[in-house]
């Protein structure tokens, strides 16, 4: 654990992963590289892992990228830039176990792409969320041009992206962004109860609803059908199948052992 940059701690069967850049937690190459390396790690413990909480310190989640760095740009660079930039958000979404985003404050530019690259996100009452790059002659280059309008709509996502705004933790749950607001000194145990909830559920069908899920978006509707038949037959030949099954039956608690 790092005291600045990135920090994480697993603690009962959830990883927490802190960024820890104050003021503003920009996504700078440091802690881009420290959350990557993180992942690789906690993809060696999957036995340990079955959830993963996400959050950052102060007032920000993360407030977007380093912007000193953007005069220097050219083509060339910026194609060199996102090259080291989107794996990481891949990373995150294409991660085993499910990853719940507990957004603290300011959530904005490369801040939000990566929250969306979360399964899940819990917004304190005070964040506030937005792609502002257009006010940079720019446009959201490590995914909002596409994961937001998959979650919102593409009305919502274009008002967004093109206005620059900044829109509240409210706003954000009205239109599909986040799936819960709290109080600031309630998120984290919200965050918890979610993480411990579905670390409760057997991991291999957590697994293939992710993967069926994440992969059926890009799917038209009959190949998305066919990838969840799959997924569903596999899992009727697992012990946690059986397991649940027969404790519904004898109406008990099911022992799920993740075979």
């Amino acid at each position: 654990m790092n005291e600045q940059g990135v920090n994480y701690v697993v603690e009962n069967e959830i990883a927490f992963i802190t960024i820890n850049n104050p003021p503003m937690n920009p996504l700078i190459t440091a802690v881009r590289d420290e959350l990557s390396a993180i992942m690789r790690e906690l993809s060696g413990r999957l036995n340990d892992v079955k959830a993963v909480i996400l959050t950052g310190t102060g007032k920000a989640f993360v407030a977007g990228a380093d912007i000193k760095s953007f005069p220097g740009l050219d083509q060339e660079k910026a194609k060199a830039r996102l090259k080291q930039t989107r794996p990481l958000y891949q990373q995150m979404e294409d991660f085993t176990r499910p990853v719940i985003c507990a957004v603290n404050g300011y959530c904005l530019g490369g801040g939000l792409e990566l929250a969306m690259s979360c399964d899940i996100r819990i917004a304190s009452s005070t964040a506030q969320f937005g792609q502002p790059e257009i006010n940079l002659g720019i446009i959201p280059g490590g995914g909002g041009t596409q994961r937001l309008p998959r979650l919102v709509g593409a009305g919502i996502a274009k008002e967004l992206i093109y206005t620059g705004k900044f829109i509240s933790a409210e706003r954000a749950h009205a239109i599909g962004l986040v799936n819960a607001v709290v109080e600031p000194d309630k998120l984290m145990n919200e965050a918890k109860e979610m993480a411990s909830l579905i670390a409760s559920k057997p991991v291999l069908a957590v697994r293939a609803a992710k993967e069926a899920i994440n992969h059926g978006l890009n799917m038209t509707l009959h190949e998305g059908l066919d990838l969840e038949a799959m997924h569903w037959s596999y899992l009727c030949g697992t012990e946690d199948q059986k397991e649940g099954a027969a404790a519904f039956i004898e109406k008990r608690k099911p022992k799920f052992v993740g075979r």
